[in-house]
């Protein structure tokens, strides 16, 4: 393979890793933003309508809460239920929800980081993959 063709599949993937990255950082400061100026609600967990109580399918519950100016939200919930918990019909969670989209939600305690900062590793490994290859490569001295 040439010199060239070397440079263009680094850059690619160079491109790719710097795209993983910025998605993981987006997502990590919508989490924080929204944390930091959303508005802490209590809200009530619903099974979604049509589903039966089939455990092993655990589809994502609806999320019904009330806003600062008395409208009453309900959106799927944004997180999956876990074992550990499983947010069953009629639970209550804690969740922060921006004013301005109050469908933009954030749920106390099953905020899931690790996806955001797997998108930002991985990227962070691609990046320096490509620039590794183009190192040996020849096309960067």
């Amino acid at each position: 393979m040439g010199t060239g063709a070397v440079a263009v599949l680094a850059g690619i993937a160079a491109f790719g890793g710097l795209l993983g990255m910025l998605a993981g950082v987006h997502g990590l400061r919508q989490v924080r933003r929204v944390q930091r100026t959303g508005v802490c609600v209590p809200a009530l967990v619903k099974r979604p309508p049509g589903r039966l109580s089939d455990e092993s399918a655990r589809p994502r519950p609806l999320l019904q809460f009330a806003t600062e100016d008395d409208r009453v939200m309900e959106i799927v919930c944004p997180a999956t239920p876990t074992r550990r918990r499983p947010l069953g019909d009629g639970d209550r969670v804690l969740l922060h929800y921006d004013p301005a989209d109050p469908r933009t939600v954030v749920v106390e305690g099953q905020e899931h980081l690790a996806l955001e900062r797997a998108f930002i590793a991985g990227g962070a490994v691609v990046l320096l993959l490509s620039l590794v290859l183009l190192v040996v490569a020849g096309t960067i001295p």
